[in-house]
C-alpha cells in the first residue's frame, strides 16, 4: 500500500478510521462509480486509489460519512469530519464544473496562499528598512539601496527552492532535476507522434546524459537532444512527454490561482474529450512560447486537464500505469529523505526501529 504523494512525494499520513485504507488524512470517494483517492494535505492533489480493496474502503467511507453529524454539503459533494481528524469527502453526481471547484480550487488556492506569503515577507522586509533605515545609517552605507531589492529576492529564492523537481528516467541511473530556470522555458510544439504534440524543455548538460543504462523491453524512448547556442534542448514526445509535462505543470503553475481562474480554466475544458487534444491545439497555436507565457487559465487548464487524462486512462484499464506512478513517488520520496540525512543518523534510526 503506497502511502507518498503522486505529485510532491509527500507523506500522505495515516488514519486507523478506514480499516481496509488506513492511509490519507482526507479521502475522497465515489460509491456509485467506484473511485477513492487520497487527498495529499500539502499541495492538496487527489491521488486516485489504484487498490483492488476500495470497495471495502469505500463502503467503510460511506458509513462513517453517514454516522458523523458534522457535514456540510452543496447538493453533490459532502464534507464530513470523523474521529481523530480524518476527513472524507463524498462524492454523488456533481457537474464538471463543480466537481473542478472542491477538486483544483483547494490545491490552487493553497499555492496561491503560499506565494503570496512570501511576497508579503519581502514586503514587510523592505517596510522594515524604510522605517528603521534611518535610524541605523542604512542610508549612509547604501544598505536602503540592497535591501530595497528584498522582494525580488526573496521570490527569485521561492521559486529556486520549490521551482524545481526530480524526474526519474526510466533510461538515466538517478532522477533528472529540472531547475525553475529550465522549467520556465518549457514549451510545447507540434509533433507527428500519435499524441499530435511534444514537450521541449532546456536541461543541464553535465546532468542530462545520453541513455547510460540498457534499454528494456517497454521503456519509452528517450528524448531527442539538441544544442541550441549553449543550450541542450530535450524534445519529449509520448507517454513521456505526458508523464514530465504532469511534474513541470504545477511548477509552472506554483504561483496558485484564484476561483474565477480556475473556473475559466474549467470551461476552457469543458468540451475537451480528453487531455491529449487539448495541448495538441495549444501546442498548434502556441507560436514557440514558453508554457509560463501563455494566459493563466490556459496554463491551469493545461494542468487539470492532464491530470483528469491520466485518471482517465486508469479507470480504463491501465492501472498498471498508476501503480508504477506510486511506486515513482516513494522511490523519489526516498531518495529525497535519504539526501537529507548523514549515513550515520539513518543508521541510528534503523536501530532505534528495532529496539537496539
Amino acid at each position: 500500500m503506497y502511502s507518498t504523494c503522486l505529485f510532491c512525494n509527500s507523506d500522505l499520513g495515516r488514519n486507523e478510521v478506514i480499516e481496509h485504507f488506513p492511509v490519507g488524512r482526507r479521502l475522497a470517494f465515489d460509491e456509485e462509480k467506484g473511485r477513492l483517492w487520497v487527498v495529499c494535505r500539502k499541495c492538496e492533489r487527489w491521488n486516485l486509489s489504484p487498490l483492488e480493496e476500495r470497495w471495502e474502503a469505500i463502503e467503510e467511507c460511506e458509513r462513517a460519512f453517514r454516522a458523523t453529524k458534522l457535514r456540510a454539503s452543496t447538493d453533490n459533494v459532502g464534507l464530513a469530519r470523523v474521529s481523530e481528524g480524518l476527513e472524507l469527502v463524498r462524492i454523488g453526481r456533481p457537474a464538471r464544473p463543480e466537481m473542478a471547484a472542491w477538486r483544483y480550487g483547494d490545491q490552487f488556492g493553497r499555492r496561491q496562499r503560499r506565494y503570496y506569503t512570501y511576497a508579503g515577507l519581502g514586503a514587510a522586509a523592505v517596510a522594515g528598512v524604510y522605517i528603521v533605515g534611518p535610524a541605523l545609517g542604512l542610508y549612509a552605507i547604501g544598505g536602503v539601496g540592497f535591501l530595497g531589492q528584498a522582494p525580488q529576492l526573496m521570490m527569485q529564492g521561492y521559486r529556486r527552492a520549490f521551482g524545481r523537481v526530480k524526474v526519474p528516467m526510466p533510461w538515466m541511473e538517478k532522477p533528472v532535476t529540472f531547475q525553475a530556470e529550465h522549467i520556465a522555458k518549457a514549451n510545447l510544439v507540434s509533433d507527428d507522434s500519435e499524441l499530435g504534440w511534444a514537450l521541449r524543455v532546456p536541461v543541464s548538460g553535465k546532468q542530462f546524459t545520453p541513455p547510460d543504462m540498457p534499454r528494456r523491453i517497454g521503456d519509452p524512448p528517450p528524448p531527442r537532444l539538441a544544442r541550441e547556442g549553449r543550450r541542450t534542448i530535450a524534445t519529449f514526445t509520448g507517454t513521456e512527454a505526458v508523464r514530465v509535462a504532469g511534474k513541470l505543470l504545477p511548477k509552472i503553475n506554483m504561483s496558485g490561482a484564484g476561483k474565477d481562474d480556475v473556473q475559466r480554466a474549467v470551461q476552457l475544458i469543458q468540451d475537451d474529450a480528453g487531455g491529449g487534444r487539448f495541448f495538441a491545439r495549444q501546442a498548434h497555436g502556441g507560436t514557440g512560447r514558453a508554457i509560463k507565457q501563455i494566459p493563466k487559465p490556459v496554463r491551469l487548464a493545461l494542468e487539470m486537464s492532464l491530470h483528469e487524462d491520466t485518471e482517465r486512462r486508469a479507470l480504463e484499464g491501465e492501472l498498471a500505469m498508476l501503480e508504477a506512478a506510486w511506486k515513482e513517488a516513494d522511490e523519489i520520496a526516498a531518495i529525497s529523505d535519504n539526501l537529507l540525512l548523514p549515513a550515520e543518523v539513518d543508521r541510528w534510526f534503523t536501530r532505534l526501529k528495532r529496539g537496539g
